[in-house]
Order: C-alpha cells, then structure tokens, then sequence
C-alpha cells in the first residue's frame, strides 16, 4: 500500500485527520448556535408578526418593490453596456506600443480607480447636474470599467509571450494578434473575474438611494420608513437581501454557463482546429505560372 505525497504539505496522520473532524465539528455547533440565536431574536423581537408583514400584502407596495427592482436592472444593465467596452478601450490603450497613448489611458484608469465610487458619483449628480439614473450609471462606469480595463490587460499579458511571437512571425498585424490570437485564449482566464466585477456593479446600483434613484434599496426604504407600516425595517431587508442575492447567483451560474460553453468551442479554446498537412505532388504553384 502507497501512500500519495503533496508537494504542497504533508499528509495528514491518524492523529491529525481526527483533530480536524474535532476542528469542523466544532466550527458546525458554533454556526449552528449562531443561526439559532439569530432566529430566536428574530422572533424575540417580534420580526414575524403579521403587522410587520401585512404591508407587502399591498398592491402599491407590491408595485413600488417591482418598480424598484426594474430600475436597479436598468441602470446594471446600462453600466454593463458602456463598462465593458470603456475596460476594453482602455485595455488597449494600456497595451499600445504609443507612449502618449499608454500614459493617458494609465492616468485614466489609476484615478477612476483610486477615486470612491460614492465621490465621483455624488459630484456627477450634484456639481454636474446630471439626472440620478445616469449620474449613477456615469460613477459605475467609471469605476468598473477602470478595473475592467485591469482585468483585460493582466489577461492580455497572462498568454504565453511565444504565442504572440508566432503570430508576428506569420506576418500578421497587432490588431489581428490581439482579435485572433491574445484575446480568445485570454478569453477563459478573465471570465471569473469578469463576472465578479459584474456582481459588485449589481450591488453598488444599491448606492442610488443616496442621490433620490428609485432602484429597488430606495423602494425598501420608502416602506421600511412609512410610519403607517409600523417600521417593517427587518422584514424588509428579509426581502430584499434574497432579491440580491439570487442575482448575484444567477450571474455566477451565468459564468459558469459560459465557461462551460467556452470549453466545447475550439474559437474560445485559443484558436480553429489545424488542418492535417498534405502532401503535394508537382511544382510549387509559382513555378507552375
């Protein structure tokens, strides 16, 4: 009987191993206990009574948590539309063999990613006079497609440096290098981070509230401070975080869908399948002419 080794650690002995059944064990009673405290307050204080829930049985509550869960989409979905193609842009220039036009897509990127998100989206609204959706949308742009540009460099520069030296070497242009070569094998590698960066600009929507955007947190806490609905406050927050957070997971399972998809495609597997060589008989076709 072989035992196998790790490069990485050693194999756990007898000892070890029941020391980290004794370890998780414990860990599961303490998240345990914790989950049951939080119910048992939750019901201490009264969260599931039928006052503090009587007001989603409304239809103009109804249509205010609906309304605001639209717009919490729009604006994702118009951040997605300009953050993309600004983090590619910007990518691009960052890549550019033009020191001008390296310096000021760096400067670029280094500030909107330094400068907080909230800052630049409340200048937007308030020194530019810019309606909420788009003052929103402008400051999540900025920001993501900053880190975006990032994500797609450092995956540019993660393919092997041969491969781009092959391509160079069959006369190929930079531009093409960079569609037909460097980006779909950088393709798998950026996706996870991609979508991450997808899921914080769905969560940062949530700062719209802030400049009066009626995403879907301002619409919760609208109700939430409606004195007639006696302070709904944790009840409504019981509804909007599982809202939240199912879009979150459904954009993860959205990568994985696509990485999955990736991995049966040979384009996004870093290139078309190679034609077998053949032999031909004769001249060369020059010399045929």
């Amino acid at each position: 009987m072989t035992v196998e080794s790790s490069a990485l650690y050693d194999i756990p002995g007898p000892k070890a191993l029941a020391r980290h059944r004794l370890y998780g064990g414990i860990a599961l009673l303490v998240i345990a206990a914790l989950l049951g405290w939080i119910v048992y307050m939750l019901f201490h204080t009264q969260q599931f009574t039928e006052s503090k829930w009587m007001a989603f049985e409304y239809k103009g509550v109804q249509e205010l948590l609906l309304r605001g869960l639209g717009n919490t989409l729009k604006a994702f979905g118009w951040t997605v539309l300009f953050a993309l193609p600004f983090g590619a842009l910007f990518a691009a220039g960052r890549l550019s063999d033009h020191r001008p036009v390296r310096m000021l897509s760096t400067l670029v990127v280094e500030f909107f990613r330094a400068m907080p998100l909230l800052v630049m989206i409340f200048f937007i609204f308030v020194a530019l006079k810019v309606a909420p959706l788009w003052a929103l949308v402008a400051g999540l742009v900025l920001y993501n497609g900053s880190v975006l540009a990032e994500v797609f460099r450092a995956g540019v520069l993660a393919v092997p440096k041969g491969q781009k030296e092959a391509a160079f070497a069959l006369g190929m242009r930079k531009t093409q290098v960079m569609a037909y070569v460097l980006v779909p094998q950088a393709n798998r590698a950026m996706l996870p981070a991609i979508i991450s960066q997808l899921v914080v600009a769905l969560k940062d929507t949530s700062l719209g509230f802030l400049i009066t955007y009626e995403e879907f947190l301002h619409a919760g806490k609208l109700i939430a401070t409606n004195l007639d609905y006696d302070l709904p406050f944790i009840p409504v927050v019981m509804v909007i975080a599982p809202v939240y957070i199912g879009m979150c997971l459904l954009l993860s399972w959205f990568a994985r869908w696509v990485e999955r998809q990736g991995r049966r495609r040979p384009s996004m597997r870093g290139g078309a399948p190679v034609a077998s060589a053949e032999v031909a008989m004769g001249l060369p076709p020059t010399a045929q002419q």
